[in-house]
């Protein structure tokens, strides 16, 4: 044990002495996760559209006002004709275009179904979330039309026998940050934790200690633990930074145990870290690490451990390969303590999915680490 704590005293006074590793360790994931947690969102937000209203008629602009009323679009740009509208989209001035024709409110007013033709640009991400957007508008603006038209004629519309009332559990605002800051944790405790673990061995060998290692009494067992400890502890007091940021910066609501929450995440942390000293013992030089780390390690797990894309939507054969990641089993444990407040009873089989992970793979690492000079 002696000689464990005097490993681990070696490795922090390296980081302290190294001012380019204290930047990365306590800097790095703040900006990483204000940068993310503000960029990372697929909400509407600001919208620019360009309008060519051609019947400049009440109506027509009783329908742009239904498009703008909710604030995440703006009409921002008006055109006298829709041949001017392709540059507004081709320099992005504008994502979404509305042509109003110039028949829209004689055909609303003689009963006709009246047509309005909408530009989405394919090319954003949020083009789906648009549409979606537009088309509740459009909803909710023809039916208003009815019941007035109904109102006016002295009708009365007849209550619809089935009346649904939709409720959105977890996530009431639909709020894309609420889903993606708490995926944002898993991804900074990753990317630190996984990048200075693979650099640990590889960076002996390039400053020439590994050999006085080498000869020392220090068993590979205890060189292996002294590397590890003191990134562990680091990883401890990031999660708890990244964690603070996360509920009082962001407010991402924390409904479920905090202790939990650490106590899963401490287990995520022995995963990155096995991963990055299975990196650490296959690389030569630390470049060669972060590279390793970053193509072979990290991108695939962005990729595919429903960071970003739904797994149930990637082809069966890719599904199987997202087992293998274990970022994937802490996004469930991270994003439903979060916001669904569940607990051991529900998370267990991430819970136990991530240990066998982290034991395989700190074993596959002990396994190939020799304490000698390639």
């Amino acid at each position: 044990m002696r000689r464990i704590l005097e490993i681990i005293r070696k490795e922090f006074l390296q980081v302290r002495r190294d001012r380019k590793m204290l930047p990365i360790l306590f800097i790095a994931p703040v900006i990483q996760l204000s940068l993310l947690g503000y960029a990372a969102t697929t909400d509407l937000r600001n919208v620019p559209v360009v309008v060519a209203n051609l019947d400049r008629s009440a109506e027509s602009r009783e329908l742009l006002n239904a498009f703008s009323s909710s604030g995440d679009l703006v009409l921002r740009h008006y055109v006298d004709s829709p041949a001017h509208i392709d540059r507004y989209l081709d320099r992005n001035d504008a994502d979404i275009a509305i042509v109003i024709p110039v028949d829209y409110a004689e055909n609303l007013r003689s009963g006709r179904t009246a047509s309005v033709q909408v530009l989405v640009d394919g090319t954003k991400v949020n083009a789906t979330n648009a549409l979606n957007q537009l088309a509740a508008a459009v909803g909710t603006h023809s039916q208003s039309l009815v019941a007035r038209r109904f109102a006016s004629s002295g009708l009365t519309i007849q209550r619809p026998e089935v009346n649904v009332e939709t409720r959105m559990w977890y996530n009431p605002e639909l709020s894309s940050r609420n889903f993606m800051v708490p995926a944002v944790l898993a991804l900074v405790l990753m990317i630190i934790t996984m990048l200075v673990t693979s650099m640990a061995i590889v960076k002996e060998r390039e400053n020439g200690t590994m050999e006085q290692i080498v000869v020392t009494p220090i068993r590979s067992s205890e060189l292996i633990l002294g590397k590890l400890i003191p990134f562990f502890l680091i990883g401890i007091v990031e999660a708890m930074l990244v964690l603070a940021i996360a509920v009082w910066w962001f407010n991402v609501p924390l409904r479920g145990s905090v202790p939990l929450l650490m106590a899963f995440s401490l287990l995520f942390i022995v995963n990155a870290q096995g991963l990055g000293l299975f990196v650490s013992t296959i690389s030569h030089t630390q470049q060669q690490a972060m590279m390793t780390s970053v193509f072979f390690v990290m991108l695939p797990m962005i990729l595919l451990s429903g960071f970003v894309f739904p797994i149930e939507n990637m082809p069966e054969p890719i599904q199987w390969v997202t087992y293998l990641m274990p970022m994937r089993y802490f996004l469930v444990i991270v994003r439903g303590i979060f916001l669904k407040g569940v607990g051991w009873e529900v998370l267990w089989p991430q819970v136990v999915a991530l240990g066998a992970f982290g034991i395989a793979i700190l074993w596959l690492a002990i396994a190939r680490f020799q304490k000698r000079v390639d």
